[in-house]
């Protein structure tokens, strides 16, 4: 570990430790790690709009437990990592998505995932981390797909979680999914924020398994440690913006497990099946029951199919 970087204990769970780590691309990035740096290394990589605390901190404990070193983060545009203001002209999302679905190009956006997939290449340096497991969750598991084809000298094994190489002719998100996601709440203030986020929790997640108390909870939560919604939006023109990963994926060779949720409406299963088809080797599970969230249910179920193939 690279000695110059402070940690502190993170207030959200007392297991993990957090830190800034500035890149030396103009951006910072909100770190926490747990579990015993001489243990094999996990690197978390989280999804569109979501802070690092998506990863449950029930999910990292029984990753650290299983002999893990575990590192989660916010991306750039969310959380406590750095915001990227952008003055260009306003693109028009719904024409974007449109040619995004057929395939098309399209550019404009203030970054795409390419850049940030740099960061988290930068990030591995910086952690002095020589080869690290990466496990990325839907939008950070095509982040993980860029790694593993771009940066394979830094990469041990790759896990995805319910997410997309954006090929052509996929399903898209079914409509109310989609827009829970990248639409505004009713109003600004902590109440309406929470509501929003719990409107979202429940029409993306896995259905019969939101406990309306954690929920709250967690929501409230959320918006006391960051509220960034043009980082949402961002990241979402980011997607748009690099398109299908299917080429990438052909030239991935390190080992790969793909899991999906059969409830996943935000990506239907077929997402996942042809990031496993494409990926040479690679294997997918798809879990009855599971929508596009971790909740404790599944928790060991997960940690174990993972920590299963990052072990074997």
């Amino acid at each position: 570990m690279n000695s110059a970087l402070q940690f502190q204990v993170s207030p959200y769970a007392s297991f993990m430790q957090e830190t800034k780590v500035d890149l030396g691309n103009g951006i910072q990035l909100h770190v926490e790690t747990g579990g015993n740096p001489k243990h094999p290394s996990i690197l978390l990589i989280m999804g569109l709009g979501a802070q690092m605390l998506f990863w449950p901190d029930f999910f990292c404990k029984s990753l650290i437990d299983q002999g893990f070193y575990v590192i989660r983060f916010d991306n750039r545009d969310i959380g406590l990592s750095s915001k990227i203001r952008h003055k260009g002209p306003r693109l028009n999302s719904y024409k974007l998505m449109g040619r995004f679905a057929l395939g098309l190009p399209n550019d404009g956006a203030p970054y795409n995932l390419f850049d940030m997939a740099e960061d988290v290449a930068l990030l591995i340096d910086r952690l002095g981390l020589e080869k690290t497991h990466i496990l990325g969750a839907s939008m950070g598991g095509m982040i993980a797909q860029i790694l593993a084809a771009k940066y394979p000298e830094k990469i041990e094994k790759v896990g995805l979680l319910f997410t997309s190489n954006n090929q052509p002719l996929l399903p898209p998100p079914f409509p109310k999914q989609l827009f829970s996601l990248i639409g505004k709440p009713e109003s600004r203030d902590e109440e309406g924020i929470v509501n929003h986020s719990l409107k979202l929790f429940h029409i993306i997640g896995s259905p019969g398994y939101i406990n309306q108390v954690d929920a709250i909870q967690t929501a409230r939560k959320l918006y006391r440690r960051s509220y960034n919604p043009a980082g949402v939006l961002q990241q979402f023109l980011a997607i748009l913006c690099t398109g299908s990963l299917l080429k990438l994926d052909k030239q991935i060779e390190k080992p790969t497990l793909v899991i999906h949720g059969s409830k996943d409406r935000l990506l239907a299963p077929r997402h996942g099946k042809a990031v496993a088809k494409a990926i040479s080797g690679a294997k997918f599970e798809l879990i009855e029951g599971m929508g596009h969230d971790i909740p404790p249910h599944f928790v060991p179920q997960l940690s174990g199919l993972f920590a299963h193939h990052f072990k074997s």
